[in-house]
């Protein structure tokens, strides 16, 4: 009697089993943990928790700030390098034009890095980005939102720039190097088809969603998070293309400051990354459209 006993209370147990684990799974997939939701991984609050146990350190967000303007100049440099081999008597000059094709080495070495890091935090690159809401076309008009509130602080900031270093309105776009690019087709249909498709994404995640909220974790201070991305943000559109004249450089800082700063304040005020990637593309589409020589 007792092991009978014992036999039709597992056979009881078992659906009891069952259903409890099928509710588990349902909780899970419902509710699961931060480290696997996109949408938890990189929040504030999960972000600040990694700084106790060490996985979140200055080092990261310092690298990754810095390494676009230094790596537009590198990039430049192996194209410069290319044209000493074919010994051009302007080797940098010649290069700078390139820059919609070069541009794509800078992304891949932020994309290297950020994923060198995240790993070290246990997320994955995948979660700076969020959850991109396509549903209605949620995610693209609110982007399209974003590019009719920043742009214009893009063309004042330009026109200011421009009165404050070259006394008009109408700056120097240095013809055959940033305006007027004369490439092979190839080059042209690569600038229209994938530069920016790469860039855009790329310069929001490294900017925004990677360094901007672990600064503000680190330092504690959303002004400072701000001002530190928005310089280097800034400086990298004087480094890319570099041209060696201060005052172009000077324009370029004046020109992307204020948009920059919004496009900044925009991300904390929101922390979702998909529709400034949206608002992002048609600039860098616009840049291509505007420098290139047909």
């Amino acid at each position: 009697m007792v092991s009978g006993d014992h036999r039709t209370t597992e056979i009881t147990d078992r659906p009891n089993v069952r259903i409890v684990g099928v509710r588990m799974m349902v909780i899970n997939e419902a509710n699961p943990p931060a480290s696997e939701d996109p949408a938890l991984a990189n929040s504030q609050v999960e972000i600040e928790k990694r700084l106790a146990p060490g996985q979140l350190s200055w080092a990261g967000p310092l690298l990754l700030v810095t390494s676009r303007t230094v790596l537009a100049v590198v990039a430049q440099a192996i194209v410069a390098f290319i044209y000493v081999l074919r010994r051009n008597p302007s080797p940098w000059q010649s290069a700078t034009p390139w820059w919609s094709i070069y541009g794509t080495l800078v992304d891949i070495g932020c994309l290297a890095l950020m994923k060198w890091f995240t790993r070290g935090e246990g997320i994955r690159l995948r979660d700076l980005v969020g959850r991109i809401r396509l549903r209605c076309g949620r995610d693209i008009f609110i982007g399209i939102g974003c590019l009719l509130l920043v742009f214009p602080f893009f063309i004042a900031g330009a026109s200011l720039g421009s009165k404050l270093v070259y006394g008009s309105t109408q700056p120097n776009l240095y013809p055959g190097l940033l305006a007027a690019r004369v490439l092979p087709l190839w080059a042209i249909a690569y600038s229209f088809s994938a530069w920016w498709l790469i860039w855009s994404p790329t310069e929001q995640m490294t900017y925004q969603a990677y360094v901007l909220p672990r600064i503000l974790a680190l330092s504690g201070s959303k002004w400072i998070a701000i001002l530190v991305v928005a310089f280097w943000w800034t400086l990298q559109h004087s480094f890319f293309p570099l041209i060696l004249d201060w005052h172009y450089m000077a324009w370029r800082f004046l020109a992307f400051l204020p948009g920059v700063i919004v496009f900044a304040v925009l991300y904390l005020l929101n922390r979702r990354l998909p529709p400034l990637i949206v608002a992002h593309w048609p600039m860098d589409i616009f840049a291509v459209l505007l420098t290139v020589k047909f």
